[in-house]
This record gives structure tokens, sequence and C-alpha cells, in this order.
């Protein structure tokens, strides 16, 4: 059986997942692989810090020396599990470019550099996997690239941010502000102590760029996704979208529209009998609509250190077959699409709108005029509260186009009928 080296970068929460698993499962793992896989050097930036917790063998692997990992020839694999973008990023360049294989959770850095590993994998004939950046236990990157490879995906709609799923859970199930549900989740440990990442959309957003890369071959990055995140959606609003039928998600959409494709994180009115509507608490799901398979949904844990090391080992067992196979081959992530990516602007959606408005004859047909006048239809409507001088009214509109909407709200927070435009969150068509 021949043994298969591994040199791993970081020894944080995901480095001890995957070290801690590969030796909880050694057996198992060595057959699947047929290889002895071991752990032969960890690069640490502090090589003295204290590590209770660690394993004392694997103290024993500590290095600060980069060399001892890139210059070692014994080794076949190298796990990247540092986190950060910069140095992560030169240590897999420099790892490439002496043909070595690499395993990343690192979804920053993939979101941002992906193209650019890609084309330098394939260049020096060396292996780049990453399920572990997207959804951890999640299986997503396999699923699009291989078992579906042969459908046209035409949409991918996304829970891929458990924080976020969190507090939105929260918030619906409890009628909490959305302050309150932040707080819990970091109570629980389930938020940071910064969770902008997460909360702000970023988060998810950077793992959208990477799947819809895949799914449609084309080269998607970062800063292509428009992003929106949940900190100003309110009890009120979930109460609406529960008597409305729907409850609200942070969706990363991922879209085939007309030769193009449209890429955007948003909270949404998700219809309460969607499959993404029932998913709830920490986990993440992705929703897969294409030709052929139709409608498929994978749902899992989209973090944590056990989580997020099963999709690391899996992937060093994957390549560990290839070694010992002799089939190495490129990543096959080849981006040939030559699609563009679509602006917002032009996207249709439905929208809900919350206005706060004046107590006064013909409020509605007033703001039902400037949406006309912006080819804005009107679905339903709700006048759940009414005040002595004020009332608060939810919109739901039929599908317009975005720029469309946005004339037309700018519009309407000058009316002197409206006090306040309260919340603007898209719907998903039931």
């Amino acid at each position: 059986m021949k043994t298969i080296r591994i040199g791993m970068i970081g020894l944080g929460t995901v480095g001890g997942g995957t070290a801690a698993m590969l030796e909880k499962n050694r057996g198992f793992i060595n057959k699947t692989a047929n290889a002895n896989i071991v752990m032969d050097k960890i690069l640490v930036r502090d090589i003295n810090k204290e590590r209770p917790r660690v394993n004392p063998d694997l103290l024993k692997l500590l290095t600060d020396n980069p060399d001892d990992i890139f210059l070692n020839e014994d080794i076949d694999i190298i796990v990247e599990v540092m986190g950060g973008v910069e140095l992560a990023l030169t240590y897999v360049k420099k790892a490439l470019n002496l043909k070595k294989h690499i395993v990343t959770a690192n979804k920053d850095m993939m979101a941002v550099h992906a193209n650019e590993l890609f084309d330098l994998a394939e260049k020096n004939g060396a292996l780049l996997l990453f399920e572990a950046s997207v959804c951890a236990a999640i299986p997503i990157v396999e699923v699009l690239k291989k078992s579906l490879a042969g459908n046209k995906i035409s949409r991918i709609l996304g829970i891929l941010n458990g924080t976020t799923n969190y507090i939105l859970s929260k918030m619906d199930s409890e009628g909490i502000e959305y302050s309150n549900a932040l707080q819990d989740a970091m109570d629980k440990g389930f938020a940071e102590s910064n969770p902008e990442s997460d909360v702000m959309g970023y988060d998810s957003g950077r793992k959208l760029a990477i799947l819809a890369a895949i799914a449609y071959n084309m080269r998607v990055e970062y800063d292509d996704v428009f992003i929106e995140g949940i900190t100003k959606i309110t009890a009120d609003d979930i109460s609406y979208a529960s008597e409305l039928g729907y409850r609200i998600k942070l969706i990363a959409d991922a879209k085939y529209i007309d030769g193009g494709v449209k890429v955007n994180v948003n909270p949404v009115f998700m219809p309460e009998t969607h499959p993404l509507a029932k998913v709830d608490g920490i986990y993440n799901a992705v929703y897969i609509e294409s030709d052929m398979a139709g409608e498929t949904m994978l749902y899992g844990k989209g973090a944590g250190a056990e989580a997020t090391a099963s999709a690391v080992v899996g992937d060093i067992i994957a390549i560990a077959k290839d070694i010992c196979e002799n089939s190495i081959a490129n990543t096959g992530y080849t981006l040939f699409n030559d699609r563009k990516i679509l602006g917002h602007k032009n996207a249709v959606s439905k929208f809900y709108l919350r206005l706060d408005v004046r107590e006064s004859p013909g409020v509605l047909s007033k703001i039902a005029g400037v949406l006309g006048d912006h080819e804005v239809s009107i679905y339903s409507v709700v006048q759940a509260k009414a005040y002595a001088e004020s009332a608060e009214i939810a919109i739901i509109t039929h599908g317009v186009v975005e720029e469309n909407m946005q004339n037309a709200l700018n519009e309407i927070k000058n009316l002197k009928i409206v006090n306040e435009i309260s919340s603007v969150i898209r719907v998903e068509d039931k």
C-alpha cells in the first residue's frame, strides 16, 4: 500500500478537525483510499503557542519554516486551512508551481482568485480541490462538477450561511427583533463577535461566486455578485411574510438568462411550500434546477470543525486515489463559456414593500398611481396597522424590472402622504 504524505498549513478549528478525523477514522480512510495517509508536517505561525486540545503526537509535527513543507519532496498533498487571503494565496501558488496537489477550505481566496489558481493548477498538472470552501459537509462542488455534469443548469438557489439562517429562523419562531436574535446567535457561538461578513451577506456572496463558476463553466468573481444582508429585516417583516404565506431567507441566487448569468444574494420572501423555506437553524441547503435532473436539493451542516473536516478529508482521499492509480489529470475546472454577468438593474422580480403612510383618503390610490407610472402592478395589499394619524400597508407587486421598481420607490418616498418606506424585499414567485 502506497504512503501518501500530507503537509498541512494551519492548525486552527478546521485544521484540528481534519487532523482529528484522519486519526479517528484512519483504518477506514486508508482502506477507502487504498493508501496509507500520513500527516508529515504542519506549518503554523507560532510554534510555541499553547495548544492544550491538540494531540501531543501532532505537536511533534509543527514547524514555522515553510520550506519544511514546500521543499519536502516526500509530501504529496498540501492542505491549506489557515484562512485569510494574501498569505494563503502566496502559499497555494507556490505549492502549485512546485506541482504539489492542493486541498483548501478557503472560500475567501477561492472566490477572488479561483480563475488564476485553476489556470496555475492546469499548467502544472496539479490537482486543486476545494469542496470545503462552499458548504462544508454538503458535497455540492462534486455534484455540480460530476453528478450533474450532463445537465444544463438554469438556476441555483442556496442558503449558504448558517449564522444568518439561524438568526432569521429565531426571529420567525419567537417573533423577536434582529438585534435580539443576533445576540442569541453570539451567545450560542453561532455568530462571531464581529458578524459583518455573515449578516451583510458577504460570506454567501463568496460561496455563490464559486458555485456559479462551476455550474456555468465561466469566470465569476466575488465583485460580480450583487449583495444585500439581513440587518434591516424586522419582526414586522417576518410577521407579514407569514401572513402572506412566505418565510424570509437569505438566498444566494445564480440564474441563467438568455446567454448571461445573474448572481445575487438577498433576503427573499420564499413561499412556505418551497423546500428552502423549511431549512432552519444553522443548516445550509442548495436547490438546483436543471433540464434533465429537474429539481435537486442538498441539505446539511454548512459550517463547524467536523463538517468542514469531512469535506477536506474527502478531497484528500480523492487525490490519494488518483496518485495511487497514476490517474492524475488537471482539475477539470475549465471555464470555457464566454457568458456575461448580467446587472441586477434589468432583472425581473416581485417585491414586498412595507410603507408607513399618513391616514388620509386616497393614499393607496396615489401610491398605486406612482407604481403604475413605472410599470409596476400590485399583486396583493395588506393594511394591518392603523393609528390616529398614520397607517402601515404592505404591498406585494407582480414581477417588475428592478430599475423600474427603484425609480418608483424614489418617487414614492418624496410623496407627502408617505412617512417612510420601511422595507423593500424581493419575493420568490409561488
